[in-house]
């Protein structure tokens, strides 16, 4: 038991983390280079589609488990501490608020606009 709530314990720091380092890359006394990891990082944590998906057999879970806390790892140690601890403490405080629908939908678009045009610049163009 004590280690299922440690490990819940974490799971709520690291979720605590990459709204910190959300807010983190949109502040302006932070780093440019911290900015652009931060950015990074947050944006793939909070991002609904995964790079590898969760269906492949066991790399598909490889990115929530040791990407992603290694990107956080590394953007916490790129943001000045007193500016992690300031917005470690904003996150907390967001936390009890309603969750937007709107930046998922918008998240979703990124991806699928991302793929389309992918998708549009590998196409085999057929001779007409």
């Amino acid at each position: 038991m004590a280690a299922l709530a440690s490990l819940k314990s974490w799971a709520l720091r690291i979720r605590r983390d990459v709204v910190a380092l959300y807010l983190a890359a949109r502040d302006r006394r932070v780093p440019w280079y911290a900015k652009a990891v931060a950015a990074a990082v947050a944006g793939y944590a909070l991002s609904p589609i995964d790079l590898i998906p969760d269906f492949v057999p066991v790399l598909g879970y490889l990115d929530d488990l040791v990407i992603v806390p290694l990107g956080i790892l590394l953007a916490v140690k790129l943001v000045p501490p007193d500016l992690m601890a300031e917005h470690r403490a904003a996150a907390a405080a967001a936390e009890g608020r309603p969750k937007s629908r709107a930046a998922a939908a918008i998240i979703v678009a990124i991806w699928i606009a991302a793929a389309a045009l992918l998708v549009w610049a590998f196409w085999p163009e057929t001779a007409v």
